[in-house]
């Protein structure tokens, strides 16, 4: 290869470096920034609304989910990762969302007695209704963001969606202070939605009449196709323990799971999906060289696992002040399953890092087969794990999640070119320094006097932070400082 080809490479690798922490800063930066604000406005709600409201909040989300998955954000992912994405190409995918969702919209209202039905709950009905409002934003929200996404400008994405998620926060904190109960939950992401399908829209000044001529467009569809599918599975499997505890539970004790597991998953649904969202344009653009996507793949796992495990066992090590503190005594129910669940989730985000570098490397069928293998092995264990109430759905997850995520590796692993072994030296260190961090937050939390439980919360966090840096930097300090330097772009 000749010298200015090499330079050629290098400076383009160089040039989708920059891109990729770019977006990463402007994607996950300003989400981090936004999330601070908005939790305090959701905490605050839901030390007002209590577990029946979020009962049955959750017991509307089963069908919304269910739906969601049909609404077109594949056929976006199609336009991002397509050669030709002009003007028409761009119209026939509008036309294609502006159908699919406002057919979606009329099947969820037509539905929503049957759902009411399903778990004894004649609100059910009414929330889903006026829930229906929210396919209409949709496609003026998945387009523009194909449309930025594709040029990997994240920075007015990350602009309008931290307005946008101001502008839900504001509308529940709002509706719960005015005493609207339950409606407050389906007030906020309404006004979310609308905010972010008009900012999105302005960013990406996606201003077009769509299109109805589908002609040449059968890629696009094809591949939104087998990615619904992957997603069908994928609600199979992360929504069966509520649509199974819905209909045996009363509100009080399904909201005491779902709350658990909102708080269990924060890291897992609000930062890995925009990091998430940057790899797989950043995959799609080195999708032909699998050396390449073997690599960033091993590097976003080592990054994202150095933060997760401590965050989640630090979180199963400090359950009991961190519910009195996050929910409050309202909520102390929750202790148990919120200490067990955390232990659970390095699991989940260890799988869901999976879907998009196979997606980007032109196999959204792996991530099919593999949500296909969630939707069968979890649905299973939580049919068998309710009848022994809450703790019997948090055993489930222990019970079928390893499998899933075995299988899911074996069958990945080779298509984006990684190795067990090399999967197994980036998570390592980080997960056996997080081990230990627990086991020393929970010895010091035995031998802490009664104190407030802020302060008992704020001490145990920050002995574990120190002790976890401290380890990192006596165990596996050349980690450490490649990580540090990829996050501040300096070196290789």
């Amino acid at each position: 290869m000749s010298e200015p080809v090499l330079a050629t490479s290098e400076t383009q690798g160089t040039s989708l470096r920059q891109q990729v922490r770019s977006a990463v800063i402007w994607r996950s930066g300003t989400q981090i920034f936004g999330q601070l604000l908005t939790w305090a406005s959701t905490f605050i709600v839901i030390r007002l609304l209590g577990p029946s409201a979020y009962g049955l909040f959750a017991m509307t989300q089963v069908i919304l989910v269910l739906l969601n998955m049909l609404n077109g954000y594949g056929l976006a992912s199609a336009l991002i990762q397509r050669e030709d994405a002009g003007r028409h190409a761009q119209r026939q995918l509008f036309g294609m969302l502006i159908l699919l969702n406002f057919a979606l919209g009329g099947l969820q209202y037509l539905a929503a007695p049957a759902a009411a039905a399903y778990y004894r709950q004649p609100m059910v009905a009414d929330l889903l209704r006026v829930q229906a409002l929210l396919y209409i934003a949709t496609p003026f929200i998945a387009l523009p963001q194909a449309l930025l996404s594709r040029e990997m400008d994240f920075r007015r994405q990350a602009l309008v969606n931290f307005v946008s998620a101001l502008a839900g926060a504001i509308t529940a904190l709002a509706g719960a202070l005015a005493g609207m109960g339950v409606w407050t939950l389906v007030a906020a992401p309404i006004a979310l939605f609308a905010t972010r399908a008009i900012g999105m829209t302005i960013a990406a000044r996606s201003y077009m009449w769509p299109s109805f001529d589908f002609r040449g467009a059968g890629d696009i569809a094809r591949y939104g196709g087998v990615m619904a599918t992957g997603q069908i599975f994928w609600f199979a499997q992360s929504q069966a323990d509520v649509f199974i505890a819905g209909r045996l539970f009363d509100p009080h004790m399904l909201g005491i799971y779902t709350t658990s597991l909102f708080l269990t998953q924060i890291f897992v649904s609000k930062f890995v999906p925009p990091l998430n969202e940057v790899a797989f344009s950043a995959y799609a653009r080195l999708k032909d060289d699998k050396a390449a996507v073997g690599a960033a793949f091993t590097k976003s796992v080592r990054l994202v696992m150095l933060v997760a495990m401590p965050f989640y066992l630090g979180m199963a090590a400090t359950a009991e002040p961190l519910v009195a503190v996050a929910l409050g005594p309202k909520w102390m129910e929750a202790v148990p399953v919120v200490h067990w669940l955390a232990l659970a989730m390095p699991m989940m985000t260890l799988q869901v890092l999976f879907a998009p570098a196979s997606d980007a490397c032109g196999r959204p069928g792996i991530s099919a087969q593999n949500s296909m293998t969630g939707a069968l092995c979890l649905p299973i264990a939580f049919l068998i794990g309710v009848h022994w109430g809450v703790m019997g759905l948090v055993a489930a997850w222990f019970a079928a999640y390893p499998l899933y995520l075995a299988l899911s590796t074996w069958r990945t692993l080779p298509v984006i070119g990684v190795k067990f072994g090399t999967l197994v030296e980036a998570i390592a260190p980080s997960a056996l320094a997080a081990g230990a961090m627990a086991l020393i937050v929970t010895g010091l939390d035995a031998l802490l006097p009664p104190v407030p439980e802020l302060l008992r919360l704020a001490l145990l966090v920050a002995a574990g932070g120190l002790a976890y840096a401290g380890l990192l930097f006596l165990f596996a300090r050349r980690m450490l400082v490649d990580s540090i330097n990829l996050v501040r772009n300096r070196g290789a």
